[in-house]
């Protein structure tokens, strides 16, 4: 009886932290460059459960031998393994403003150890060191004539350098090229993750890697074909119906187990006030 209470109870904390990771989806809906989150569920090991007897064996001494009796096995519970992200392209986004990029994927190596596609990432200066990427190209000038993301952080070019531009009439070429009056100033920075599942996803749409480091430029990388967009910005890839259809399966899965838990309440209730008067 009290395992199905932790059965039941595992099963409802699982999906109310699905709930709450599809909930932040379609918050973020409209955020550019938001990847969307996903989850996997797991069940515990299942436990295996025998009944340990003892039988006579019809000799002058009346020896006693175990007897075990395989009942079957018990569920334990689930519990939500990982989250990870989903690095599908966004949809493009028109905006008319110079400093918005948007990166547009084109073909990526398939990471053989996980099996995961790679993808592309602006770099970005993080301020307790080291870079962050994002997908989010919603850039702008800083009085000093930096490019800067919504955060402050500066946009790093090929080189891991700041770029500069004198005013924002400047022109950005599909390869990343940043030109003024046709001359070349810098390269917009773009990283590549071969497993962006090892990426650490922190707020304000930000990735960092687990041990800090430094991704490698995806520029040259054999097998990645990118491309940039100027006056655009990739929208979030969260598909709204289908998260409102995943959340309003969650809800009833986290109501069906709570229906259970209040059966098994009801079960000990009888077997307190009633079994234990007999």
């Amino acid at each position: 009886m009290f395992k199905g209470f932790y059965t039941v109870a595992t099963g409802m904390i699982a999906q109310q932290r699905k709930t709450e990771v599809i909930t932040n989806n379609m918050a973020n809906a409209n955020t550019p460059g938001f990847k969307a989150d996903q989850t996997t569920i797991r069940s515990f090991p299942d436990m295996l459960l025998s009944a340990v007897d003892k039988t006579n064996i019809p000799t002058e001494k009346n020896l006693n031998v175990p007897l075990i009796q395989e009942i079957g096995s018990l569920s334990t519970g689930i519990y939500m393994q990982e989250t990870l992200a989903n690095y599908a392209q966004g949809s493009l986004i028109e905006t008319n403003m110079v400093t918005d990029m948007a990166l547009i994927d084109g073909t990526y190596p398939i990471d053989e150890e996980s099996g995961n596609m790679g993808t592309a990432l602006f770099r970005l200066e993080h301020p307790d060191g080291g870079e962050a990427y994002t997908r989010n190209g919603n850039f702008t000038l800083d009085p000093q004539g930096y490019l800067v993301n919504g955060n402050g952080y500066y946009v790093l070019s090929e080189t891991g350098e700041r770029i500069v531009v004198p005013n924002d009439n400047f022109q950005l070429s599909e390869d990343g090229t940043i030109s003024i009056d046709n001359v070349p100033i810098a390269t917009v920075g773009v990283s590549f993750s071969a497993n962006p599942s090892l990426l650490v996803k922190q707020d304000n749409g930000l990735f960092r890697t687990e041990d800090g480091g430094v991704l490698p430029s995806a520029y040259g990388q054999e097998g990645v074909v990118f491309g940039l967009k100027q006056s655009y910005l990739e929208g979030s890839n969260v598909d709204s119906a289908r998260s409102m259809t995943h959340l309003l399966t969650a809800y009833r899965a986290f109501e069906a187990n709570q229906k259970v838990l209040q059966a098994y309440d009801k079960s000990m209730e009888k077997a307190v006030n009633e079994i234990g008067r007999v």
